[in-house]
């Protein structure tokens, strides 16, 4: 057994180390500044504080580059802080809903995720690390706020020299710190979090569907990884347990720059998988992003499924995976900029829904307290009470198990629900690194005009649209569990016709600003049902342009992305 003592390393403050909505993100260069990394681990240790001592930790992350390097730090870090045990995945990758499986079967204190999620990687791409508590669900404002303020006193972090230890080997690894006992344990990377996707889901029923039979054509899937994490993890479930054709599964190596690819599953980034899907086959597509949380799913000739869409109808089709005949319903739950599609779900089911802000740590609190069972984002987020972080691959395969259930394709299954609820037309206007002092101004422009006693009742108008203001603020959230405040979460325009206009500045971004501006208007008539999204909601996308001055404060003429 390797002895080592621990040392005391003095260190500069770096400004801007606050972590945004999922923890802290900026370009690779800065965190390869001497001290920068050390730093906010440190941080995040010290904001742990008297339960660090002999507990027992995850770490893991996406495979981007700067990873590995990361390990080593956070393995030497934590040993000389009293950690007794990490759980490492194997060469360093653990999906970011995988983190959460480990900490919640193991009852660990929490994990240390290294992602940027959707950013880009490699040298000159981003890197992020983010903490999750020992629910699995990334730490709440209260922690991560504890976090920055250490990061703005900081004079010293405690480490250990580097010690071999093989992170692409499955082994378990004991020194000696100071006399304690300090245990690295490499884990598989996917077996954990493949076992309880068999127990949660009917996998010979999505396997019958999927591979037909002699008198049922075989349901054709392609899956895209984008070279993020969830290649190993959807090799695992869909080609050994689901069957599915090696050809079928694409872009599955973890690469430490995605391959080029931006990790983003939606209609500009997946533009491979939509056009695939869309001239072959395939009843069904799916993609996942960077760190395996987000999905996008399109169904044959690339038919579009809403993240709002997708969440209702979930919400709607519920009962039919096993996991939830187990636990029941217990309620559902949106972000605020997303569409209230599974709004109309709860009033017909009789079930609560809540509307919390961006950021997944909102919904664990509902979880814990037993109150939520399934929630979504717009920004291609999903997942249930099962973790506490959304669920790329358990969407997919909860998409699956409703095709399944139903017996009926993608489209169909979402015509059939509007007719029954009606459409909710979304959209969402990205504009990426803007200049933070332009985006800051438009943002306040458009607070000045929403909180102007005249602005209800105000009628805005485009293409011979008319909308009604019945109400506009900065939208504040107080959690029901434990009273909890999360104020200035975005500008909200809500019309009596149920149409909105929300307004946010991203906090997962790692430079600049991101604008992003959302729309939602309601139909009921079926004859609009097939109509393009873009086209319906124009009207209120100008409105919203105008309103804001966005072409004005940001010089920008498009948005990056529209999905």
């Amino acid at each position: 057994m390797i002895a080592v003592a621990s040392s005391v390393v003095q260190t500069v403050v770096f400004e801007g180390q606050k972590p945004g909505t999922s923890g802290l993100r900026k370009a690779v260069t800065v965190f390869q500044q001497e001290h920068y990394t050390e730093n906010f681990i440190q941080a995040i240790l010290d904001a742990v504080g008297k339960d660090l001592a002999g507990s027992t930790l995850v770490v893991g992350g996406d495979g981007r580059f700067y990873g590995k390097a990361v390990v080593s730090k956070i393995i030497r870090i934590a040993a000389a802080n009293g950690v007794g045990k990490l759980l490492v995945g194997q060469n360093g990758i653990l999906s970011t809903p995988a983190v959460s499986t480990i900490i919640r079967k193991y009852k660990t204190l929490g994990g240390i995720v290294l992602t940027a999620s959707h950013n880009p990687g490699g040298p000159n791409g981003d890197f992020g690390i983010k903490y999750n508590c020992e629910n699995g669900g990334p730490a709440p404002d209260a922690v991560t706020n504890k976090i920055f303020e250490i990061t703005k006193t900081i004079k010293q972090y405690k480490t250990i020299p580097e010690v071999p230890i093989d992170i692409d080997k499955i082994q378990t690894v004991t020194l000696q710190v100071d006399g304690r006992s300090f245990t690295v344990e490499i884990i598989d990377s996917v077996k954990d979090y493949v076992d309880l996707m068999k127990e949660i889901f009917d996998f010979s029923s999505i396997k019958k569907k999927l591979l037909g039979s002699p008198e049922r054509p075989a349901f054709e899937v392609l899956i895209n990884s984008m070279n993020g994490v969830t290649g190993p993890y959807v090799k695992d479930i869909f080609e050994k347990e689901l069957g599915v054709k090696n050809l079928n599964l694409i872009n599955t190596t973890p690469l430490e720059d995605f391959g080029g690819l931006h990790p983003d599953p939606n209609l500009t980034y997946a533009e491979d998988l939509v056009n695939a899907v869309k001239n072959g086959p395939f009843d069904f597509g799916a993609a996942f992003d960077g760190d395996g949380d987000r999905n996008m799913i399109i169904g044959k000739k690339a038919f579009f499924v809403t993240p709002s869409d997708s969440l209702a109808v979930l919400a709607n089709n519920l009962k039919v995976i096993p996991y939830f005949q187990k636990t029941g319903v217990r309620g559902y739950a949106r972000s605020m900029p997303t569409g209230a599609a599974v709004d109309r779900v709860a009033t017909k089911t009789g079930i609560n829904c809540f509307q919390v802000p961006t950021g997944w740590k909102y919904f664990g609190n509902l979880m814990d307290a037993g109150r939520l069972s399934l929630c979504g984002e717009e920004s291609f987020g999903t997942g249930s009470d099962h973790i506490r972080e959304k669920d790329g691959i358990w969407a997919a395969l909860a998409w699956l198990s409703v095709v399944a259930s139903l017996g009926k394709s993608v489209e169909e299954i979402l015509m059939d629900h509007w007719r029954i609820y009606g459409r909710n037309f979304f959209t969402r206007y990205d504009y990426e690194n803007c200049n933070a002092e332009s985006a800051n101004k438009m943002i306040k422009e458009v607070e000045d005009k929403i909180e102007s006693p005249q602005f209800i009742g105000r009628i805005l108008s485009s293409q011979n649209k008319e909308y009604v203001v019945k109400e506009a603020d900065n939208y504040s959230y107080k959690d029901p569990v434990d009273n909890s405040v999360a104020d200035k979460q975005g500008l909200r325009i809500l019309f009596e016709d149920g149409s909105r206009i929300i307004y946010r500045l991203s906090g997962t971004g790692s430079s600049g600003a991101t604008i992003r501006v959302y729309i939602e208007s309601y139909e009921s008539d079926p004859s609009t049902f097939t109509e393009d999204a873009q086209k319906v909601l124009k009207p209120l996308v100008e409105i919203a342009l105008q309103l804001s001055k966005l072409k004005e404060y940001t010089g920008r003429e498009a948005p990056t992305v529209i999905t």
